[in-house]
This record gives C-alpha cells, sequence and structure tokens, in this order.
C-alpha cells in the first residue's frame, strides 16, 4: 500500500505543479481532467475490486484462487468518471466568487490586457455586456470611468455629460435638466449626471459613441453603477481585475455632497473596501482580487494612499493639457523630478500612446525616453487607447494593429495595454506567447501521467 499512496500523492503533486501555471491552464485543466480522471478511474477500479469483488475459484488441484472482479456497483461510478473526464468538466460546481480557489488565476508574465469601458469596440461603452464580452474575449482588467448621481451613487459612465452616448435628449421630461458649469477651466453645456438620480439615470440607454462602429446594441443597456460592476468582475468563471478611474474629482466633490462630510474619493474606496478589494501590488490579497486605482488628479492620488495600499496609476494627457487639480503642465509632471515625487503614491504611469512617440501626418516621429525614465523608477507604463480602426492606426502598421501591438510590446515593453478591442490583444498574446501551450507540450504531459500510472504496483 505504501506503493500507491506515493503514487496518488505523486498525480496530486504533478496536478497542481501543471495548472498552477496561468500560461497553461486551459489546455492542461481538460488534459488532466479527461486523462487523470481516466487514470484515476483504473486505480480506483482495482482497489475497489481488491475491497469488495474478489471472487473465489477452486482450481483442479482444490487451490483457492482469488480473481479480482469489479462490483458492480463500481461500473456506473467508473462510468460516470469517464464521462466527466472526457468532456473536461469538473464534478464541482463552476468557479465563483464564492470558490476562488478554483479560480484561474491572474496571469502576471504578460503585459496586461486592460479592457477600456469593456470591449467597447463592439458593444457600447461601459455596459455590463461590454464588460461580459471583455472578460469572455480574455480581459485581464475590465477599466471604468467613476462618476456619480445627484443622490451620491457612483457610477460607470466616461463624460462628464450623457448626451454623446446616451438617449437623453429623446426624454422630454428631461429636457429642463440641460445646465452650463466650468469643468476644467471650460465651460460645458449638455445633461450633467449629477443633475439626475440614480433612478432617472437608469431610465436612460447607452448608445455607441463612434457612428463606424456596430450600432446594433443602440438602446439596449442601462447605465451600471460601481457596485454592478464590481459583480461583473467577482463572478467571472477566473480571476478578472478591476481597474476604475476617479474621474473629474473636483467637479463631482463640486456638485455632489455626502453625509458626513465625505469626499468622492472616501466614498470610491469605501466601496472597494466593502468588496474586499485591498492589498499592495502582487500580494496574496491582491492576486485574489487585483485591482488598479487610477486618476489624471495627482491630489486624488495621494489622497486615496492615505486611506488604501492598493496600487495606482497616474495618467497623462496630451502635452497641451493640464493636470485637473494642480494645473501643472504635461512636461512638469514627465520630469524626472516629478516621477521621482509621484512614485513614492503609485505603482506606474499611464500615458496617451501618443505622448510616448508623437506623431506627424499619421507617422509616428522620434520616441521619447518617458518609458525608460518610467522603468527606471520601477514604474509600470499602461499607455492608452488601441484601437483597431483605420483612422487610429499611424500609417506605419500598415493598418494591422496586430503590428500596433507587437511594436509596443516588443520594442517599447510596455506592461499593460488599454484596448477597446480586447479580443484582438488576447488572439495576438494568445498567438505569439512562447509560453503558449502547443500540441507538443500536451503530449508531453500525457506521457508523463501515463509513466505515473504504469508505476503503480499491486501488492
Amino acid at each position: 500500500m505504501a506503493d500507491k499512496a506515493i503514487s496518488l500523492d505523486g498525480i496530486k503533486a504533478f496536478w497542481h505543479s501543471q495548472v498552477h501555471d496561468p500560461a497553461k491552464w486551459d489546455h492542461n485543466v481538460k488534459l488532466l481532467r479527461a486523462v487523470g480522471i481516466f487514470a484515476g478511474s483504473i486505480v480506483l477500479m482495482r482497489q475497489y475490486g481488491d475491497m469488495m469483488g474478489n471472487k473465489v475459484l477452486v482450481s483442479q488441484r482444490g487451490q483457492r484462487i482469488s480473481t479480482p472482479m469489479a462490483s458492480p456497483r463500481l461500473v456506473p461510478f467508473v462510468f460516470l468518471l469517464l464521462i466527466v473526464g472526457c468532456s473536461a468538466r469538473a464534478l464541482y460546481p463552476l468557479p465563483s466568487r464564492r470558490n476562488d480557489r478554483n479560480k484561474q488565476p491572474l496571469q502576471t508574465f504578460r503585459a496586461y490586457n486592460i479592457a477600456h469601458r469593456g470591449s467597447n469596440g463592439e458593444i457600447p461603452e461601459e455596459t455590463t455586456a461590454a464588460y461580459l464580452r471583455a472578460i469572455e474575449e480574455g480581459a485581464d482588467f475590465i477599466e471604468t470611468d467613476i462618476l456619480a448621481s445627484k443622490d451620491g451613487v457612483l457610477i460607470c459612465f466616461h463624460d462628464v455629460v450623457l448626451d454623446q452616448t446616451t438617449d437623453v435628449t429623446n426624454h422630454k421630461e428631461f429636457a429642463i435638466r440641460k445646465r452650463t458649469y466650468e469643468v476644467q477651466g471650460i465651460n460645458i453645456t449638455g445633461f450633467f449626471p449629477v443633475d439626475f438620480t440614480l433612478k432617472e439615470l437608469k431610465t436612460l440607454r447607452v448608445n455607441q459613441r463612434y457612428a463606424f462602429r456596430d450600432q446594433q446594441y443602440n438602446g439596449k443597456f442601462s447605465i451600471i453603477t460601481f457596485e454592478e460592476f464590481i459583480t461583473i468582475a467577482l463572478d467571472a468563471p477566473r480571476v478578472v481585475g478591476i481597474y476604475p478611474e476617479i474621474k473629474n474629482p473636483v467637479f463631482i466633490n463640486q456638485r455632489v455632497k455626502w453625509p458626513g462630510g465625505k469626499k468622492f474619493e472616501d466614498v470610491f474606496v469605501d466601496t472597494l473596501k466593502k468588496h474586499g478589494y485591498e492589498g499592495t501590488y502582487l500580494s496574496k490579497q491582491w492576486m485574489k482580487q487585483p485591482a488598479f486605482i487610477q486618476s489624471f488628479a495627482p491630489t486624488s492620488l495621494t489622497y486615496v494612499s492615505k486611506l488604501t495600499n492598493l496600487p495606482k496609476i497616474f495618467l497623462i494627457d496630451d502635452t497641451t493639457m493640464p493636470t485637473q487639480d494642480t494645473n501643472q503642465s504635461y512636461w512638469e509632471i514627465t520630469s524626472d523630478k516629478y516621477l521621482d515625487y509621484i512614485r513614492e503614491y503609485v505603482v506606474g504611469i499611464g500615458p496617451w500612446k501618443d505622448t510616448i512617440i508623437p506623431a506627424s501626418n499619421n507617422y509616428m516621429q522620434t520616441p521619447t525616453d518617458l518609458v525608460a525614465r518610467a522603468h527606471a523608477r520601477n514604474l509600470q507604463v499602461h499607455p492608452y487607447t488601441f484601437r483597431n480602426e483605420y483612422s487610429f492606426l499611424h500609417f506605419n502598421f500598415s493598418q494591422d494593429p496586430y503590428n500596433e501591438y507587437s511594436f509596443w510590446i516588443n520594442e517599447v515593453g510596455v506592461d499593460g495595454l488599454f484596448t477597446d478591442f480586447t479580443g484582438s490583444l488576447h488572439h495576438y498574446q494568445q498567438w505569439t506567447s512562447p509560453l503558449s501551450v502547443g500540441e507538443e507540450d500536451a503530449y508531453s504531459l500525457l506521457e508523463k501521467i501515463v509513466a505515473m500510472i504504469t508505476k503503480f504496483r499491486h501488492p
């Protein structure tokens, strides 16, 4: 029996060593379930037969002979195991946030695939459907912009006004809500979410931002709350991180008030803590529920640093845009002195990609040294935004988004990419990753399992 115990422990150890590698998860889980359960059923048949199914025979010389024979009760059980194994599905419930230990872990060996407002190249941005599609397509993180309603509920919405991506102008009952407010020194006129309660916002429907994208989903999905967004990530069948932005914090704090004198940033962090988001970058707790906090407002980032140890990303706008809260220029916030300062509060920066490599007449020019200087300070670089369409691709890439991904990942060396087309980035990374599992690896794994089973010896 000692040999049996060693073999079974070896199988367990081998299983753990193989499926714990995120790069090999999809192939190895299916293969190990199918082959492992099949092999396990053979072992069970032998052991169970020893205990319950030994048939006693008498030879011509009168000697008693024991012949292993499986019990009739064992046959349907083994048959069930074979069916389950060959279908590559487990007997336990599908992974969910209530069973995190069975979820495929977040990959950390290659640049992060950040679903910019969900898979919004296909489905209207920041909707449940857009985020579900992004998860289905392989996003590592789903990204969102957080604003607030009139009654203080945090919502997922990008623009400071509702006009461009909702049907608010079709709602005659809201016609009198049109306002003009100053936002970042500019007067903007439109329908502002801060003038609508959550109940009112839920009556609106979201539309595709760009006319050249698929319009069939216009008017089908509603605005979602921050908590609904979090639930989407937690209910995913694998570990999916969240990447929320503290959006327009100066304006929100001017227009929305919370009980007890709380600020927008306080409510933002309270929501994350309520749902278990905490921990420094790559810590055990963070790996269970990964999250990056992002903002264009440096004072918001320094403020929330006192409230949570979650990693933060400092977003950097175009060279012509000052910071939202401190009115600092692009050149100041990308200086060595400022990077030395902000690195005490953030783990990375998120620049617009055309500030890393300027473009002229749709051709990229000489790259800046921003990525090199950030990496020298151990800061990650997550540029935005990567889009598949002709109008967003520089001529250098021959209108091929895969060429663009290859350039930024392999030559520039960025650590994550905000993309409107999560599936495209995922496919590129799967096809080009040196750690992708091929047919040769699958057969090698099979041979190891077979070799392990053949070591089993009947006592």
